[in-house]
């Protein structure tokens, strides 16, 4: 027959079994007729001692001259030494973000992580990155689209940064598996937007509100014992409150709390005087190891964000979070004059720099100090000093 033309294509009827009809202009390009009479436009070549075949699209969604470059371009390829056919069958195999996601998450997650960042982890993954990108080809990912879930959060630039991070670490381990080329992460250079740290101190004033009405509630038993003890060991201790929830009798020694496992790994964190007196107060529970008791037999409590709105609200203290209370042990250190790398080595911090967030409050008694020793040194050589003249411009 003829090349193929809308008119030769079109008079072609459905049989018993689909069925091809090849151009006559260009050898490979053609088109299969289905039972169904659906006609769909192929290429077909061979390649390895087998013969490969590619479906171009719909005839009716393309014309015939539309197929036919699109047949010249593919038996181009096959001319150049490549195998097209092989490439699409390895590219429907490969496998998407969220399976990338599910890999991440057993293979390095579950292996490495502690469990609070799991959970951070896996939040990031259902809530975020599986809806907007899990049915993506890991291949086909590109920085753009990492760069539209990025700006889609924009007015919670916390949450976008952290998403961005679980992104990149996924892409550098995809890498390292061979599943995508080497450096060729898609977060790279989407830059994190500036966030605003939360550094909320409570005041003497706000310490005193919260520790009457810790005192009420352990008077009314409003609260349970154990949950009040927990608040009071974070205002003085500094720890994180994993590191109180968790804490187990056979921790405690003379030196201290002697933590196996935490955020920075194991620590020896010291107990003052104040704080053993807080867990003195507590009965050991047989067969529950732990200090802070739960509900549950034998388990520690998880539930403090209940008890704590309730107590904040009385102490009005609105807004202020549990994590505050570590930042309030922070600032009293560094505002008595403490050094900043004892008040780091106080919080387990492993660097420095985090300490530093705490840094400007040192001013306040170099700033005290550098006037009581002015006033002394006033003193002595006579008293207030007279204001310099004021000067008038001539001319």
């Amino acid at each position: 027959m003829p090349k193929l033309t809308k008119r030769t294509v079109d008079a072609l009827d459905p049989e018993a079994k689909d069925y091809f009809v090849w151009d006559t202009l260009i050898a490979g390009f053609g088109v299969r007729i289905m039972p169904s009479g659906a006609k769909t436009y192929q290429a077909q070549y061979r390649k390895g001692g087998r013969t490969r075949r590619i479906s171009l699209g719909r005839h009716g969604t393309l014309t015939v001259e539309q197929a036919r470059l699109l047949a010249k371009e593919v038996l181009g390829d096959v001319a150049k030494g490549e195998n097209p056919a092989e490439d699409i069958a390895q590219h429907r195999k490969a496998p998407t973000v969220a399976a990338l996601c599910e890999r991440f998450f057993q293979a390095h997650v579950m292996e490495r992580c502690k469990p609070s960042t799991q959970g951070e982890y896996r939040r990031a993954i259902d809530m975020f990155i599986n809806p907007a990108l899990g049915s993506f080809k890991l291949v086909d990912l590109e920085r753009k689209d990492v760069a539209e879930l990025h700006h889609k959060f924009r007015d919670k630039p916390y949450q976008a940064n952290r998403t961005l991070g679980v992104l990149s670490k996924m892409f550098n381990l995809a890498e390292i598996w061979g599943l995508r080329p080497d450096g060729s992460n898609p977060c790279r250079h989407v830059p994190k937007y500036r966030e605003h740290k939360r550094e909320r101190y409570l005041s003497q004033v706000e310490l005193q509100r919260l520790g009457n009405v810790l005192a009420d509630a352990e008077l009314n038993g409003t609260e349970t014992p154990h949950i009040i003890a927990a608040f009071r060991l974070l205002i003085l201790t500094g720890c994180r409150l994993g590191e109180i929830q968790t804490l187990q009798w056979g921790f405690i020694t003379d030196q201290g709390m002697e933590l196996p496992d935490t955020k920075t790994g194991a620590r020896r964190i010291p107990l003052p005087s104040a704080a053993r007196a807080v867990l003195s107060t507590l009965a050991r529970v047989d067969g529950n190891p732990y200090v802070i008791v739960g509900k549950v037999a034998g388990k520690h409590a998880t539930d403090f964000q209940h008890p704590w709105r309730r107590i904040r609200e009385r102490a009005g203290l609105t807004g202020v979070r549990i994590h505050d209370l570590r930042h309030t042990y922070a600032s009293n250190a560094v505002s008595s004059g403490m050094p900043i790398q004892m008040v780091g080595r106080l919080l387990g911090h492993t660097q420095i720099q985090t300490t530093m967030r705490y840094a400007h409050l040192a001013d306040d008694p170099v700033k005290k100090a550098a006037e009581e020793n002015a006033e002394r040194l006033n003193a002595l050589v006579g008293g207030t000093m007279l204001p310099a003249p004021s000067l008038r411009i001539v001319g």
